[in-house]
C-alpha cells in the first residue's frame, strides 16, 4: 500500500536525507536531523507524490491520506504532551512547503496553526504569558487570512499601525497583552468583512486549508517564475511539512534566527547569521525587523551596539555552534540553518545546503579539499557553472570618485549601476527596454522575484543579511545592499530621501554589495582578476574534462578576452560582423547592390585588405590554436541602405544614381530573409565573394606563420549547407584559391574545409555531406529555428506561455531541445562518422555555453563546444562535470 505520510522526531523518523525527491529538502533533512539526535520538534511530511496526485485529480487527495494524517498528528501529540484543538492544553503546528531544491520564500507557510478563540486562552494559561498568546493569535489570523483565505496582508498592517499610533507605540514589543487582544479581534473583524463569513475556528478546517494552500502555492506566479529562472521542472511538486510549533516570542529568553556555517558571501570559515530576541522566524527572513548579529566578532566588525547572541545567550550559542559543526561535518557542505530558542532551549527547524555566491562557492570547495573533506572531483561537482558568471564581469574601480549617499549591509557582493526602479514591474519593464536597473524597495517579498531577476542590483531600506532580498540576490548573483535604514522611500511621490538629499525614480545610482555603499550616479569599473581559488578549481576541472572549449569571437578584444578565460581556439568567427564597421559598410553595400560581376569585384578589391588584416590579427592572438572562420552569411536586408543619405553615399561610390540603387534594393527585397539568399546560396550565386574571403584567409595565415613561427590552423566553414553538392562546389573553389595563393607566395599552410549543420535536411543527409567535409559544426541557433519553425527574434512573446503551461520545459534557444533538435544532432553525428570516422565535430550556437547542453554534447560524442568569451570558464567547468558525472 502506498505510504502518504512520513513522521519525524519524537524518537523515530520514517525518512532520510537521501529521500529529497519524495520528502522535499526540508522534510528529508528534518528526518535526518532527528535521526542524528538533534533537538527537532516532532512532525510529519506529506510527500511530493501527494502534490502530483493533487494536481492530477482535480485538487483532491488520496483516499487514505486523512487517516494517515490523523495517525501522524496523534504521534506528535504524544511526543509533545498536548492535543490539537484542546482548549486547555493546545498543540500548535506550522505548515510549510518543501520542494526537493530550495526555493526561498516562493511558496507559502502558516505558523501558529491551531489557535482559535478558545485555544488562545489555553495557550496563555499553559505558557503563563497572556501577551505571548495573543501576539501569536494575531500573527496566525494575519498569516492564515493572507495565505489561505486570500485577504491581503496590508489590510492587517494598517490596523496594527493605526493602533500603535493611537497608543503612542513605536515598536511591536511595546504592545501589552490587552493591545494584542484588541488587535486580534480587529483582525478577525477585517477578515470577516473581506470574506463574508467568520474567521475559521475549527482547527482541522484550518489544517486542511493550510495544506491545500501550500500545495496550491506550487503553481502561483512567483513560484513559476522562480522555477523558470532556475530550470526547476514543474512536475517535481512540493511536499508539505506539519511540525509542532516552538516559540521564539515567549520573552527575553526566547529568540529565533537564521545562520550559515560559513560566510555565504565570501566563503570564509566563520559562523554567519542573525537572530531576533522575542520574535518568530518570519520576522527575520521577511526583513520586517532588522536583526542582530549572531557573533561578537560580526557585531564589532559592523560597529553595531546591539548585543550579539554570543553575548546575550552564551550557553545556547555554544550549543548552537556545536550543532553547526556537526551538521557541516555530516553533510560535508556549508549549511543554511533555521533555529528557535524557546525559554532557553534550542530547537532546530531546518538545515539545507546554503545558497552562496560564486566567490564563496569556489573558496568553500577549495578549502574543503585542502582540509581533506572533499576530493578534487567532488569540489568540481560542487560549483554551479552558471554561478561563475558573477566572477567574470567588472567590479567598481577602487580609484574612482564616489558620491556616497548612505551605507547599508553588504548582503550580496558585486557592484552595479543603473536607473532607479521602485517596484518590480517597473524594473522588469525598463530592463526589457535594454536599461540597466537598480530595484529599490523598503523590503522585497517573494512577489518581487521577476523584478529582482530583471535588475542589475537590489537595494532595501529594511532587512538584514539573511532577509529575503539577501538570500535571493546571492542565489541569483545580483549585488544587494540591505538594511539601508537612513533611506526614506516615498512610494507615493516616487522619490528617495536621505540626509537632506533626494533621488527620483529614473535617476542613476550605484550600489556596492561588497561594502554596502550606496552612491549617486554611475561609478567606473575595472576588469576582474581571475586567480586564487578560481584558478585552482579551473585547473582541477581542466584535468578532468574531455571536451575542448573554443569561443565565438571576431573582434581582437573578444578574442583576447576568450584566451584569458582559457579558450582553446575559435569555433565561430562570424565574418559578416566585421563588415558593419563604418569604414567598410559602403564597400559592402556596393558589393551587394552591384548588378554585375565586375561591379562586385570592384567592391571586393576594397574589402580584401581589410579582411586579410582582420584574419591576421586573430591568427596572431590565437598563436597556433585552431580558428574556424564562417564565410559570409548575411541576411541581405541587414546590410541594405535605409536612409536617403546612405543611398547617396553608395551611389557616389559606385558612380550611379540613388534611384538606380533604390530599384536594385527593391529587386533584392525578400519576404523571409532568414530563409532567403544567404549562406552558401550567396556563394553559389556570387562565388567571387567567397573566393575573396578565402584569399584573405590564406594570405593572412601565411603572413602570420612566417612572422611568428607559430603554426596557423585555419578552418573554413561554409554556412547553411543543405546538400552535399553545395559544399562540394564551394570546396572546389576554395581549394583552387588556396592553390593559387600558395603558388604566388611559394608557401603553404594546412587548412580544413567544413560546414555548419544548421538545417534539418543537413542533419538527415549528414552521411552524404561528410564526403565533402573535414568537420561539422552544429549551428544550433538556426537548427532550433528551422526544426521548430520558430523565429528566435520573435519568440519572446509566446515562449513564456509555453513554459508556464509546461508545453516546453525550458526556452529551446537557451538550453538545447534534446528530444527534437538533439535527436537531429545525434543522427548527424552517427551518419557523419559512419562516412568519415575521424570527422571533427563541434557546436557553435549559444547552447555551447549552457551547462545542460554541454553535457548533451559530451554524451553525443562531440569534440568541442564553442561559446561567447565570458562563458568560456562556465563551459570548461560544465565539460569537466559532464566527464566526472559519467565516470
Amino acid at each position: 500500500m502506498t505510504k502518504w505520510v512520513y513522521s519525524f522526531g519524537g524518537g523515530a523518523s520514517d525518512g532520510r536525507a537521501d529521500m529529497k525527491n519524495l520528502l522535499g529538502g526540508k522534510g528529508a533533512n528534518l528526518a535526518e536531523m532527528a535521526s542524528l539526535g538533534l533537538p527537532v520538534p516532532p512532525g510529519f511530511t506529506i510527500p511530493t507524490s501527494v502534490c502530483t496526485y493533487y494536481y492530477a485529480n482535480g485538487h483532491s487527495y488520496p483516499a487514505s491520506l486523512k487517516k494517515e494524517v490523523v495517525a501522524a498528528l496523534s504521534r506528535v501529540e504524544k511526543a509533545v504532551g498536548a492535543r490539537f484543538g484542546d482548549a486547555d492544553n493546545p498543540l500548535l503546528v506550522s505548515v510549510r512547503s518543501g520542494a526537493r531544491v530550495s526555493m526561498p520564500g516562493m511558496m507559502d507557510t502558516v505558523l501558529n496553526l491551531g489557535l482559535n478563540d478558545e485555544t488562545v486562552r489555553g495557550l496563555a494559561a499553559q505558557s503563563g504569558d497572556e501577551r505571548f498568546a495573543w501576539d501569536s493569535y494575531r500573527r496566525f489570523i494575519q498569516m492564515y487570512s493572507d495565505v489561505v483565505l486570500g485577504v491581503e496582508h496590508h489590510l492587517f498592517e494598517e490596523i496594527l499601525e493605526i493602533h500603535k499610533e493611537e497608543q503612542g507605540y513605536y515598536l511591536d514589543t511595546e504592545l501589552e497583552a490587552s493591545d494584542w487582544k484588541e488587535v486580534a479581534e480587529a483582525f478577525k473583524t477585517r477578515a470577516e468583512e473581506a470574506l463574508g463569513r467568520p474567521f475559521p475556528q475549527d482547527v482541522h478546517e484550518q489544517l486542511w486549508g493550510a495544506i491545500g494552500a501550500v500545495f496550491g502555492s506550487w503553481r502561483i506566479d512567483r513560484a513559476k517564475t522562480y522555477r523558470r529562472l532556475n530550470d526547476i521542472p514543474e512536475d517535481w511538486g512540493t511536499a508539505v511539512n506539519v511540525q509542532a510549533m516552538v516559540f521564539g516570542n515567549m520573552g527575553d529568553t526566547s529568540a529565533t534566527g537564521v545562520a550559515f556555517t560559513r560566510n555565504p558571501s565570501t566563503g570564509e570559515n566563520e559562523y554567519y547569521g542573525e537572530y531576533l530576541v522575542n520574535a518568530q522566524g518570519e520576522d527575520v527572513v521577511a526583513g520586517i525587523r532588522t536583526p542582530q548579529h549572531l557573533t561578537k566578532r560580526a557585531r564589532q566588525a559592523s560597529k553595531s551596539r546591539a548585543a550579539s547572541m554570543e553575548e546575550t545567550m552564551p550557553e545556547v550559542f555554544a550549543e548552537l555552534t556545536a550543532v553547526f559543526d556537526r551538521l557541516e561535518g555530516h553533510y560535508r557542505d556549508m549549511q543554511d540553518i533555521e533555529f528557535t530558542v524557546q525559554k532557553g532551549k534550542l530547537w532546530m527547524l531546518q538545515t539545507r545546503s546554503g545558497k552562496r555566491t560564486a566567490k564563496a562557492s569556489l573558496r568553500i570547495a577549495v578549502e574543503m579539499v585542502r582540509d581533506g573533506i572533499l576530493s578534487e572531483e567532488e569540489a568540481v561537482m560542487r560549483v554551479d557553472p552558471k554561478a561563475l558568471d558573477q566572477l567574470l564581469h567588472p567590479t567598481l574601480d577602487p580609484g574612482a570618485k564616489r558620491d556616497v549617499l548612505t551605507k547599508g549591509l553588504p548582503a550580496s557582493p558585486g557592484a552595479a549601476s543603473g536607473i532607479i526602479a521602485l517596484d518590480a514591474d517597473e524594473a522588469e519593464k525598463l530592463a526589457a527596454e535594454g536599461r540597466d536597473v537598480i530595484l529599490v524597495r523598503i523590503e522585497t517579498s517573494p512577489e518581487d522575484i521577476h523584478g529582482m531577476h530583471a535588475a542589475r542590483g537590489i537595494l532595501t531600506s529594511r532587512g538584514g543579511m539573511t532577509s529575503h532580498a539577501a538570500v535571493v540576490a546571492r542565489g541569483m548573483g545580483r549585488p544587494c545592499v540591505s538594511g539601508a535604514g537612513t533611506l526614506d522611500i516615498d512610494m507615493k511621490e516616487r522619490v528617495i530621501r536621505c540626509k537632506g538629499r533626494e533621488m527620483k525614480a529614473g535617476d542613476v545610482m550605484t550600489i556596492d554589495g561588497s561594502t554596502g555603499e550606496v552612491m549617486v550616479g554611475a561609478v567606473p569599473t575595472v576588469k576582474p582578476e581571475l586567480s586564487g581559488d578560481f584558478a585552482v578549481l579551473m585547473d582541477w576541472a581542466d584535468k578532468k574534462r574531455i571536451l575542448k572549449v573554443r569561443t565565438n569571437a571576431e573582434t581582437p578584444l573578444d578574442v583576447r578576452t576568450a584566451r584569458e578565460f582559457g579558450a582553446e581556439g575559435i569555433g565561430l568567427c562570424r565574418t559578416e560582423h566585421m563588415f558593419f564597421d563604418a569604414n567598410r559598410i559602403i564597400a559592402v553595400r556596393q558589393m551587394i547592390l552591384a548588378d554585375s560581376t565586375e561591379g562586385r569585384l570592384t567592391a571586393l578589391d576594397k574589402l580584401l585588405p581589410e579582411q586579410r588584416s582582420d584574419f591576421a590579427e586573430i591568427f596572431a592572438i590565437m598563436k597556433g590554436l585552431p580558428v574556424t572562420i564562417r564565410l559570409l552569411d548575411p541576411p541581405l536586408h541587414e546590410f541594405l541602405p535605409r536612409e536617403e543619405s546612405e543611398f547617396g553615399e553608395v551611389a557616389e561610390a559606385m558612380g550611379v544614381t540613388a534611384d538606380h540603387l533604390r530599384r536594385r534594393a527593391a529587386e533584392l527585397h525578400e519576404f523571409n530573409p532568414m530563409l532567403g539568399h544567404r549562406g552558401c546560396r550567396l556563394g553559389i550565386s556570387y562565388p567571387e565573394i567567397y573566393e575573396m574571403q578565402a584569399r584573405a584567409i590564406f594570405e593572412a595565415a601565411i603572413a602570420v606563420e612566417k612572422e611568428s613561427g607559430e603554426t596557423v590552423v585555419p578552418e573554413i566553414m561554409v554556412p547553411l549547407v543543405a546538400t552535399e553538392k553545395e559544399l562540394a562546389i564551394l570546396r572546389k573553389k576554395i581549394e583552387a584559391v588556396a592553390a593559387t595563393v600558395f603558388k604566388e607566395q611559394d608557401y603553404s599552410v594546412d587548412y580544413q574545409i567544413g560546414t555548419m549543420i544548421e538545417l534539418p535536411r543537413a542533419a538527415l543527409r549528414a552521411g552524404d555531406i561528410a564526403r565533402a567535409a573535414d568537420f561539422f559544426s552544429f549551428g544550433t541557433n538556426d537548427l532550433t529555428q528551422t526544426t521548430f519553425g520558430i523565429s528566435r527574434d520573435d519568440s519572446a512573446g509566446f515562449l513564456n506561455d509555453y513554459q508556464s503551461q509546461n508545453i516546453l520545459p525550458i526556452d529551446p534557444f537557451v538550453s538545447i531541445d534534446q528530444d527534437g533538435v538533439g535527436e537531429l544532432v545525434k543522427l548527424a553525428v552517427e551518419r557523419g562518422r559512419t562516412t568519415k570516422p575521424d570527422l571533427k565535430l563541434g557546436i557553435c550556437g549559444e547552447h555551447g555555453g549552457d551547462p545542460a547542453s554541454i553535457r548533451f554534447c559530451y554524451e553525443a560524442g562531440l569534440d568541442y563546444v564553442s561559446c561567447s568569451p565570458y562563458r568560456v570558464p562556465i563551459a570548461r567547468l560544465a565539460a569537466a562535470q559532464a566527464a566526472i558525472g559519467e565516470a
